[in-house]
């Protein structure tokens, strides 16, 4: 029965598929790392592996699998098959999710996220479609991204940061006036990713970006 998938251990599982790589493919498969799962995570394609890093980013991730399931399902003119490509498993629910670039969706992909969504709501879970990106959202967690992982603070700047952060101050004033400012912009970046600090992502980050410390000027 579709509801026992609800039911069925996460962790753990393979995908149904093999990431492979060929000469002349289209598509980009690799490994994604991430912090929330400590672990590698496949991905057929640039698109998913951006997928799988706002995932990370957005806090909350408990697990993730690569192309979790096999769907069957009827249409008026043939029985077809459809794999997801993640099931996320979030503190704050389970979501099931493809993902395609709006110019790339045909009418038979939207009969198999028809399906998807189904399936989801039988479980229990949320269901979307990954078809489109704020493009200068995605740059600036791609380059919070590059100071996700255990990055330690021999020279005690973090605090400092983190209290100079309640006055509002732009990214580069911030790091300026740090002792040694190159090693502060590195901090800065995996505070932001952590979410010790934040910036307003409905404009592009950059240097003059208002940095926040999430306690305000408390």
């Amino acid at each position: 029965m579709v509801r026992d998938l609800a039911e069925a251990p996460v962790a753990g599982g393979n995908p149904l598929r093999w990431f492979s790589w060929r000469r002349a493919q289209r598509h980009r498969p690799g490994l994604q790392f991430l912090v929330s799962t400590g672990r590698h995570h496949g991905a057929e394609s640039l698109e998913e592996a951006r997928l799988l890093l706002a995932l990370d980013f957005a806090a909350g991730l408990v697990d993730v699998v690569s192309q979790p399931m096999r769907l069957r399902f009827d249409t008026v003119t043939a029985r077809r098959g459809h794999i997801p490509d993640f099931l996320a498993v979030t503190r704050t629910g389970v979501w099931l999710i493809d993902v395609r670039p709006r110019a790339l969706i045909e009418p038979e992909d939207l009969e198999a996220f028809a399906a998807a969504a189904e399936v989801a709501l039988a479980c229990g879970w949320h269901y979307t479609v990954a078809a489109e990106w704020v493009e200068h959202v995605s740059a600036a967690v791609d380059v919070f991204s590059s100071q996700r992982r255990h990055l330690s603070d021999p020279l005690a700047l973090r605090p400092t940061l983190l209290a100079a952060a309640r006055e509002r101050p732009a990214f580069v004033e911030l790091a300026d006036a740090a002792p040694f400012p190159p090693l502060a912009r590195a901090q800065l970046l995996h505070l932001l990713w952590h979410r010790q600090l934040g910036v307003d992502l409905g404009e592009p980050f950059g240097d003059r970006s208002v940095v926040v410390h999430p306690a305000g000027g408390e």
